[in-house]
């Protein structure tokens, strides 16, 4: 599970709403306690004449010996003045105390925590409550890096040095998207700080983190990267390195050092059937974390592009659905009113190549790199519609603060028996809106069911043609059976917003 890295009584975590993702669960690496407990900490180790030095340069690293078994020891000698302990005070709802931490709507964490019941907001009074995690300086005048998740709705920060210096700070800017924050310590001096690495490790690499777990401020643990490219769910900005450096409550926001002293990763989560490290961790990429942070230091809030589209997978299936030799690229399953992807003249069906010359993986790839795109920047998408690519030329917008969700529909009376389900036109369901085909009832056993569509889902399309009734769906699927295909496209509305499903047809009408 996924735990925030705070106070270590009582932990909070929960095992994942979507089990076919992980057998265990992921776990943020922070705790919470309430406010009055006690909290054990390691004594701190003295590093004499590091704060407040006439150098104002990141720290430069002492690589290990290429050993068998190489010492790290001058390394971390180097690189501990630079980490701290976060020592939060915080208020949230009583519900969350008892629950779950108070992550909020759309942090990317809350999906870790859906076991608990929801937020229960409302009627709860307000408790304090004590969070610890880690960070390190990332500039001489003071500026902290750390995880969102462990200073959120903060009233109160410290950081604890590694020489026992205890500091007051102040959260400066934080992004939910990625899960990170800037701090900024209020006493003035000439910090030691450490730098983000310019190239991404490899798999196989050393690693080093370091952090404050269960409050034992000043710990290192040593693995090495294995596997990058994680996806485990939480937000589509990320894209987690794995290392099996032990890692636990309480390193949230703390570093991943290379062996040459530079900051690969920022631990965040961990994979865990019981809370505590099993090997399995995972951490924020430096080029992401920097390019936040740049922007937190300078305004206190991340501006990402934005084109107005939502975009999935393109699978096996929807390869072969829309007459692509290879399962690659973005699938547009939505384009929002006014966005400037409507403007553009993109539309549902389209698959997203490329952009500007670069090839599109997956749609996290895209995701990522418009993310990365300044408002106002002007960009080329290829686009495949209809069998035949296309350019299209749009400008970035900032992204939005909020968009608005689906209400689920109720009940019907018309099926189709080959998919396994049963319809109704959406006009005739009362919350299912006016356009599309209304899912009453799914045959658990039938091929819309394993896909994932679910009672209460809207069928807007089906094969690009839009559908409005059960023979419209009908004739689309025999048109397709006719042609020789061996799955049709669906275009499905849900509560979590649109997304194109192929359905696998038989060869028979």
């Amino acid at each position: 599970m996924t735990s925030m890295l705070p106070d270590e009584k009582p932990s909070f975590s929960a095992r994942l709403s979507t089990p076919r993702r992980f057998g265990a669960a992921v776990v943020g690496l922070g705790m919470l306690a309430i406010a009055g407990a006690t909290l054990a900490f390691a004594p701190p180790q003295h590093a004499t004449g590091l704060m407040g030095s006439a150098s104002a340069s990141a720290i430069e690293a002492v690589a290990p010996s290429s050993m068998a078994m190489p010492s790290f020891a001058n390394l971390v000698e180097q690189l501990k003045p630079a980490v701290v302990s976060v020592h939060v005070d915080a208020e949230v709802s009583g519900a969350r105390v008892a629950s779950g931490p108070d992550l909020g709507g759309d942090n990317p964490f809350e999906f870790f925590f859906r076991g608990f019941g929801g937020p229960g907001r409302q009627g709860m009074p307000m408790q304090r409550v004590q969070a610890q995690g880690s960070g390190f300086f990332i500039s001489a005048d003071g500026y902290i890096l750390t995880n969102n998740h462990v200073v959120e709705r903060a009233k109160r920060v410290q950081v604890k040095t590694v020489d026992g210096k205890t500091l007051d700070a102040k959260v400066v800017g934080a992004d939910r998207q990625t899960d990170l924050a800037v701090l900024k310590v209020d006493r003035p001096g000439d910090y030691k700080f450490v730098s983000f690495a310019s190239t991404a490790p490899r798999v196989g690499d050393w690693v080093l983190a370091m952090g404050n777990p269960y409050g034992l401020g000043g710990t290192v643990t040593a693995g090495i990267v294995s596997a990058s490219g994680r996806d485990i769910g939480a937000g589509p900005y990320n894209d987690f390195l794995q290392i099996d450096a032990p890692v636990n409550k309480g390193n949230s926001g703390g570093p991943t050092f290379n062996v040459q002293g530079e900051v690969v990763g920022i631990n965040t989560a961990i994979y865990s059937p019981s809370g505590g490290s099993v090997g399995i961790a995972f951490a924020i990429p430096a080029d992401t974390a920097k390019s936040v942070a740049e922007q937190l230091k300078a305004k206190g809030a991340v501006n990402r592009g934005w084109i107005g589209i939502v975009v999935q997978p393109v699978t096996a299936d929807i390869a072969e659905s829309l007459g692509l030799a290879d399962a690659k690229g973005a699938l547009i399953n939505d384009v929002q009113p006014g966005g400037p992807a409507a403007k553009a003249g993109l539309r549902s069906g389209d698959v997203v190549l490329s952009v500007e010359g670069a090839e599109v993986k997956d749609s996290r790839d895209l995701a990522r790199r418009i993310g990365e795109l300044a408002p106002g920047k002007s960009l080329k998408l290829e686009i495949k519609r209809g069998g035949k690519d296309q350019t299209f030329t749009l400008t970035a917008a900032t992204y939005p603060k909020s968009e608005a969700s689906l209400q689920r529909p109720g009940k019907t009376e018309h099926g189709d028996a080959k998919l396994g389900l049963s319809i109704a036109p959406a006009s005739a369901v009362e919350g299912a809106g006016s356009q599309g085909l209304a899912v009453i009832q799914v045959d658990p056993n039938g091929v819309a069911a394993e896909k994932g569509v679910q009672q209460g889902d809207v069928i807007l399309d089906v094969g690009g043609k839009e559908v409005a009734t059960a023979e419209d769906l009908t004739s689309a699927v025999s048109d397709a059976r006719k042609s020789g295909k061996r799955s049709i496209l669906m275009r499905v509305k849900s509560a979590d917003g649109t997304r194109y499903v192929a359905l696998p047809i038989t060869a028979q009408s």
